[in-house]
């Protein structure tokens, strides 16, 4: 209690408010991270329930590591850029409409502070104020009128969070297939084990990080990425009969 009235004292809130908010990265890691793990293991997962060799699982598991973690990189890149691209858009046309129509607009600021409960005196000073400073004037009609965040991640980081974090959790499936003395049935189970660890890990220091419930976001993603990864596997029982038939044909 003592702490957070301490962080509450007028300097304090002054440097909080003049720092501005920090971008969170959090979303594009957890992100990747989850797609990167379920990616890898439902290949090793539908590899094994096909019965075909560790090696293949490896093989298939890293490539797809790659090629599909550099893609959503890009997607990711892409999408963050469109919300950037949406916000400057939208900038420029305020700019506009400020300049062409500055009546309609200050009536639009009247309209927005005066659904919030403004009225009066308070409110035209609102007005007044806010119209100023135009930079003050288009900044709000973007936060207030459009609903866009201006303080959004980069693009670049945003892609590199989730490739990276992709590649890296992604990764852990592949490990028990690395050792040449293991089977494929051993390095499967131990693949799911260190799977299941990572899919509750996630949620988990999701959880603590967000300050949520640690224990059930750990499970829920457990859940999740666990769904999928049985999926994956049925899926390569389906399909072990065809498979086998174009390994044979392949090597006769």
């Amino acid at each position: 209690m003592r702490e957070l009235e301490h962080s509450h004292r007028p300097e304090d809130i002054r440097h909080r408010l003049e720092s501005g908010r920090r971008t969170s990265y959090l979303r594009d890691a957890i992100l990747g991270g989850i797609d990167g793990c379920v990616t890898t293991f439902a290949v090793v997962a539908s590899v094994a329930g096909a019965g075909l060799p560790g090696l293949i699982a490896f093989s298939l598991g890293l490539s797809s590591l790659i090629a599909d973690g550099f893609s959503m990189g890009v997607s990711n890149y892409q999408g963050v850029k469109s919300d950037r691209d949406a916000v400057e858009q939208a900038r420029a046309t305020e700019n506009s409409h400020i300049r062409e129509v500055p009546d309609g607009e200050r009536e639009e600021i009247r309209q927005i502070f005066a659904r919030k409960g403004f009225e009066g005196e308070v409110l035209e000073e609102i007005v007044d104020t806010i119209s100023a400073d135009e930079s003050l004037w288009v900044e709000t009609m973007l936060r207030e009128e459009h609903g866009l965040d201006l303080e959004g991640a980069e693009p670049l980081r945003a892609a590199l969070w989730t490739f990276g974090a992709f590649v890296i959790v992604g990764a852990i499936p592949l490990l028990p297939f690395m050792l040449p003395l293991v089977g494929v049935d051993v390095a499967f189970a131990v693949s799911s084990v260190l799977t299941a660890i990572t899919f509750f890990g996630i949620g988990f220091v999701k959880g603590v990080i967000l300050g949520d419930g640690h224990w059930r976001a750990g499970i829920e993603t457990l859940f999740m990425g666990g769904g999928a990864a049985v999926i994956a596997y049925l899926v390569g029982g389906i399909f072990e009969p065809m498979m086998t038939e174009m390994g044979l044909a392949i090597s006769g």
